[in-house]
């Protein structure tokens, strides 16, 4: 049985001081709550309470708790950092930037970042695995915006079915269950153009060799059972696939009313994982709170450049 999520009242008496968030990191980043020095694996450290650092013993190498991970050099405090995951993870459509600087009183600049370093934690999480077994697989195509994603003026996401367009162009793999013909887990990556060549290496760096793809009759696939894959092709409408099309064009348009069309690939990272967790709602918070404390740092930089790119 699923155990209820946390309420507001249960994550302010867990969370509700800088002091008991730090401890819960500290839990979370070192083995049994153990100080790891990162330099020489030191095990004793000295407090320097009004950085928030320790001091190793063995090599006096000071590293702060946040280091090595999401919240890396950020001045935002952990109670606010504690407070974004868990408003962006209690509710299955996420929260706007905007939404969220009204939330914990930051900037929306702040807001943004803060909310792309946590997506940029969960697509982390999904890359450490493939998908298997029988796997449905099309391309769907995304308007988007060149303004910010939860700009009140953006124009909103849609998809549009038909390969003859400019639009974002992304490619989706969906898992099913065998025993119970119902999706498992999923992936959405933006590719550059549906060729042949880009659509079975993007395939190549989510699936398993050896699973079962199933797609329609579009010629891009052929190629499949020489990458090593067993290739099906239907004439029936794939109804998992287009259903998380679906779905993804709901949460884009339901909590950020359109989507910057530079980061798209960070939305629908959030929006897989959040997919690929359906079952366990309840664990999100902590899932992603873990996620956070492992992900390597993602500086503002990286992300200007990511969107430059896009």
């Amino acid at each position: 049985m699923q155990k209820k999520a946390m309420s507001l009242l249960e994550f302010q008496k867990m969370f509700g001081t800088e002091r008991k968030c730090s401890r819960y990191l500290q839990a979370q980043k070192w083995p049994e709550g153990k100080y790891v020095c990162p330099r020489c694996g030191g095990t004793e450290s000295y407090p320097i309470n009004a950085r928030h650092q320790y001091e190793c013993k063995r090599c006096h190498h000071q590293t702060s708790l946040t280091a090595g991970t999401i919240m890396h050099k950020s001045k935002t405090p952990l109670v606010k950092w504690f407070w974004a995951i868990y408003l962006s993870s209690r509710d299955k459509g996420g929260i706007s930037a905007l939404g969220l600087s009204k939330h914990i009183s930051v900037t929306y600049k702040t807001a943004w970042l803060m909310l792309h370093k946590i997506r940029e934690a969960m697509k982390s999480r999904d890359a450490e695995y493939l998908l298997s077994g029988i796997v449905e697989v099309d391309e769907a195509y995304f308007t988007g915006s060149k303004k910010n994603e939860d700009d009140k003026n953006v124009e909103p996401v849609e998809t549009k079915r038909g390969r003859g367009t400019d639009k974002a162009k992304v490619l989706i793999s969906v898992g099913t269950n065998p025993e119970t013909n119902r999706p498992s887990f999923a992936k959405m990556t933006v590719v550059s153009d549906v060729t042949g060549r880009t659509l079975i290496g993007g395939i190549e760096k989510t699936v398993t060799a050896g699973s079962t793809i199933r797609t329609d009759g579009y010629a891009a696939y052929n190629a499949l059972s020489e990458a090593g894959y067993k290739h099906k092709t239907t004439d029936d409408t794939m109804k998992w696939v287009h259903i998380v099309i679906s779905n993804a064009k709901t949460f884009l348009r339901g909590t950020y009313h359109g989507a910057c069309k530079n980061h798209l690939q960070s939305y629908l990272d959030e929006f897989c994982y959040r997919f690929n967790r359906r079952f366990w709602e309840d664990q999100l918070f902590t899932r992603t709170l873990y996620a956070c404390a492992l992900a390597k740092p993602f500086p503002l930089n990286a992300l200007v450049e990511r969107g430059r790119k896009g």
